[in-house]
């Protein structure tokens, strides 16, 4: 009954122009905020499912590190115990340091995170399939190759290529458990090639190599049983935070166990951060568009004084009469949020069919605004617009609800 009055106020003619134009405006800049944050919100949807598909080839589902130190002891025992969990598909032990990578003939130098891996990580993780030239053949201890990341390759001016002799590269590394005063002996060095360059994401074609993990100990001075992490792939649909419980549980307090989202929180928290932020500022135009509402309103009572002098001698209480006035609110917020939503969904799946908007610059993986459309995102939107329009809405309906009977 109360949408009913509003909707013949807001369509009927009024005695003064202004009112029908400041309702208009207001509805539509609920739409244009709206259709904003939806789009907004769904082109941050878009990128963070971008980011993490490139962080998903690097980072595995799950890593075990040392809760303190760089490094943790891990038995047979205990290798043969996590491989055993339901939920794991498979585990690769890692070495990592950070390394410093000369060239031998050369005065090109580049320092990286050298990673040993084992045989079953091209089981665990993405980063042999994105290879762009080479094999991912990490050698052996006595014939060590390197698997480099793009950037890296520019840095050091590598020429990888099967028609030509490998191009030696020096890898200077830290020792472990040093007691001698000098500081050459807490070095090691060793002579590796490079056969292969692989290209994800610059964070890390700028960063990370790899090589087979008996060589990065042995250069590391690490114990048999003694490595940085163990990486872990999961097997297709089982519950990452429930292996995540169970393998911590496993474990013990000496150990961390992390997930591919807790490997690199900073930037997912600082996405997150990013995505809110602009969320609020877009509100921001709601609340502009609330101050119009009050205007529209507060006339259209000033004009109904009559209508409501009439409704209060028939009894109307002025709740009744309060509720009438905040649904005018409400309906101005219902259609500019259809509308704002209707223009959004237009405009985003006109971007996902035809890719119209591009980015600039062209240096990223793609020439376009990815967009991904989350229906808790409309709803939050809506309720959003519902919620300011009340809070607008309230200020004029209980003055209309408080004017005394006037009948002439």
């Amino acid at each position: 009954m109360y949408l009913i009055f509003a909707w013949r106020y807001f369509k009927g003619k009024k005695s003064a122009n202004a009112i029908n134009i400041i309702s208009w405006v207001t509805t539509g800049v609920i739409a244009f905020a709206t259709c904003c944050q939806l789009l907004v919100l769904s082109v941050f949807n878009g990128f963070e499912d971008l980011v993490k598909s490139l962080y998903a080839s690097f980072y595995t589902d799950l890593k075990i590190v040392p809760a303190k130190g760089k490094t943790f002891t891990l038995t047979a025992d205990q290798f043969s115990q996590i491989k055993q969990q339901p939920s794991i598909r498979g585990v690769s032990l890692v070495a990592e340091e950070k390394a410093l990578l000369k060239i031998k003939n050369g005065e090109q130098q580049s320092v990286v995170y050298i990673k040993g891996v084992d045989n079953d990580f091209e089981n665990v993780s993405g980063v042999p399939f994105k290879l762009t030239r080479g094999k991912f053949n990490t050698g052996t201890v006595d014939t060590p190759r390197l698997i480099i990341g793009a950037g890296i390759q520019n840095a050091l001016a590598l020429t990888i290529n099967e028609e030509f002799a490998p191009e030696y590269i020096t890898v200077i590394l830290p020792k472990k458990n040093v007691t001698s005063s000098d500081p050459l002996a807490s070095l090691s060095e060793g002579n590796v090639t490079a056969n292969a360059v692989f290209a994800i994401q610059q964070d890390f074609d700028n960063k990370y190599v790899f090589s087979n993990i008996a060589f990065v100990k042995q250069q590391m001075g690490l114990k048999e049983n003694e490595f940085t992490a163990a990486e872990i792939k999961l097997k297709a649909g089982a519950d990452i935070k429930d292996a995540r419980e169970a393998l911590q549980k496993l474990m013990g307090g000496n150990y961390s166990v992390q997930t591919k989202y807790e490997q690199n929180s900073n930037l997912y928290n600082t996405m997150r951060l990013e995505k809110w932020a602009i969320y609020a500022v877009l509100t921001l135009i709601l609340i502009i568009a609330s101050f119009n509402m009050v205007s529209a309103l507060t006339m259209l009572v000033l004009e109904k004084k009559q209508d409501i002098s009439i409704l209060q001698s028939m009894g109307s209480p002025a709740s009744q009469i309060k509720k009438i006035f905040m649904s005018q609110g409400i309906l101005l917020a219902i259609i500019g949020a259809l509308c704002g939503i209707a223009l959004a969904l237009i405009i985003c799946l006109l971007q996902v069919k035809f890719k119209l908007i591009k980015l600039q610059g062209g240096s990223f993986l793609i020439d376009y605004f990815p967009v991904k459309l989350v229906l808790t995102d409309f709803l939050m939107v809506t309720a959003t617009a519902m919620a300011i329009a009340l809070i607008a809405s309230w200020f004029p309906a209980s003055k209309a609800a408080k004017q005394p009977l006037e009948l002439r």
